[in-house]
């Protein structure tokens, strides 16, 4: 039976934690690409104050630490998760102050807490069956040197910063060999077992069909789940100082890879171009509001709190788009009806060696005085009158007679028409994202069984 005691009331703690918690400013080399893409302030609200930082006095001499955890008998020390906040902090680019610093230390506790019993079963489950299932110190070097790569950095430089914020490279270590771990053992033991029928794909691209022609979303989330911090009121001023720090310069998605719950926290948040009813209906609502390069208030849903950053929208598929290329004669609007006409044979003349658009500037520079070029994509409502009527009575390949316009005689050529909005991923992207969502499912369900038959105690 699972036995907690003040695991949401870590507060207390905050006077101990502060004393070991002298954090400096993350050194720069251990900055990632993420913060090219850390979302601006909303253009809505104007960002708060900067929060006082927490003190960082220098420890004691002879200051001992204590247990802050039991789980099944292992202990995890004020140690343990002084050196977890700082790498939290180091991590997600979010500096504690003291008003975040319970949840800096709740989150922490929490982690320490689930990769503590996520280590007991892998132990267990080696003993029981004799076959190694826990990473090795090589594969935990290799997820390190590519931490380093992602960051722009050599790992020692990586561990270096990590140092100078106060964090052990054990410590750093000890989280990868787990998450390694345990992410593994789920692949192996429930991945080949996993089978995505063809119906299921069909009903999902049947749902993208329908919905190609609503407004498309493109959204980063960072998802707080209220059962995991110990309520909605914790999960709700999470939420709202996690929304403070990234209003301040935190990376998105450094944040979600730290504190966001979704499946999508190892991608940094980015849940790609969703339509509405893809997610729960407060979701859709704030994005009705929202406009893209905002970030959103808090959500409240059944079972947690939702951060999104609109990074991008686009209308439905009410609209045509529409792929041209041209092979054009240079004609001004005085032009004789006798270069008209020798312009107008010559490009009669050329339009059957066009063989689709692949071909058509091959083909026009063995024509002297005829200049090809690709006219990019555009909204059929948005060409020129001469220019429209070709793109709509067009088949895709095929090549229009001479166009005639103020500056020119043209041919030209359909290469590609598509409803806006209604870039659909293919079959394998729909198979392997329902692949995905049902293994992080099995995972959740496996630490919920994990947790309601453990014995955890916090002090």
């Amino acid at each position: 039976m699972m036995r907690r005691c003040n695991l949401t009331a870590l507060a207390a703690r905050s006077a101990t934690l502060s004393v070991l918690f002298a954090l400096p400013a993350f050194a720069a080399t251990a900055q990632t690409a993420d913060s090219a893409a850390a979302p601006p302030p909303p253009a809505a609200a104007q960002p708060p104050a900067a929060a006082e930082p927490a003190p960082a006095p220098a420890p004691p001499k002879g200051l001992s630490e204590s247990v802050a955890a039991v789980v099944n008998d292992d202990i995890i020390s004020t140690y343990d998760l002084g050196q977890r906040v700082r790498l939290l902090a180091a991590t997600s680019g979010v500096q504690p102050t003291q008003e975040t610093l319970p949840q800096f230390e709740r989150e922490a506790l929490i982690s320490l807490i689930d990769e503590h019993l996520q280590m007991q079963e892998l132990k267990r489950i080696e003993k029981e069956q004799k076959f190694k299932i826990i990473a090795s110190d090589k594969d935990v070097e290799e997820e390190l040197d590519g931490m380093a790569k992602q960051a722009n950095t050599t790992k020692p430089q990586f561990l270096a910063a990590l140092g100078k914020a106060g964090v052990s490279p054990e410590t750093i270590r000890q989280q990868l060999k787990a998450q390694i771990s345990w992410r593994d053992y789920i692949r192996g033991r429930y991945g080949s077992r996993l089978r995505i029928g063809e119906d299921q794909i069909k009903a999902v691209q049947t749902m993208l069909q329908a919905d190609a022609s609503k407004p498309q979303y493109e959204v980063s989330e960072v998802f707080i789940d209220a059962s995991r911090v110990g309520g909605m009121n914790q999960a709700m001023q999470g939420a709202q100082q996690l929304i403070s720090q990234m209003q301040q310069g935190a990376p998105f998605a450094a944040v979600a890879r730290q504190f966001s719950a979704s499946p999508t926290a190892a991608a940094g948040g980015e849940a790609g171009w969703i339509s509405p009813g893809e997610m729960p209906p407060e979701v859709d609502a704030a994005l009705e509001q929202l406009r893209p390069g905002q970030l959103s208030a808090p959500i409240p849903v059944k079972d947690g709190v939702y951060i999104i950053y609109l990074r991008d929208k686009r209308s439905g598929a009410g609209e045509t788009l529409v792929s041209l290329k041209q092979a054009a004669i240079a004609l001004p609007q005085n032009a004789s009806q006798a270069d008209i006409d020798a312009a107008r044979t010559k490009l009669e003349a050329l339009r059957p060696q066009i063989k689709g658009c692949n071909g058509l500037e091959a083909a026009a520079a063995k024509t002297p005085g005829v200049v090809a070029g690709d006219l990019g994509e555009a909204q059929i409502s948005d060409l020129a009158p001469q220019f429209k009527s070709a793109a709509q009575s067009l088949q895709v390949g095929q090549v229009s007679e001479p166009i005639r316009t103020n500056v020119g005689l043209h041919l030209v050529a359909l290469c590609g028409r598509h409803a806006a909005g209604s870039e659909m991923p293919n079959h394998d992207q729909i198979e392997n994202r329902l692949y995905g969502e049902q293994l992080s499912m099995i995972a959740r369900r496996y630490m919920r069984d994990l947790r309601s038959s453990a014995t955890i105690e916090t002090r």
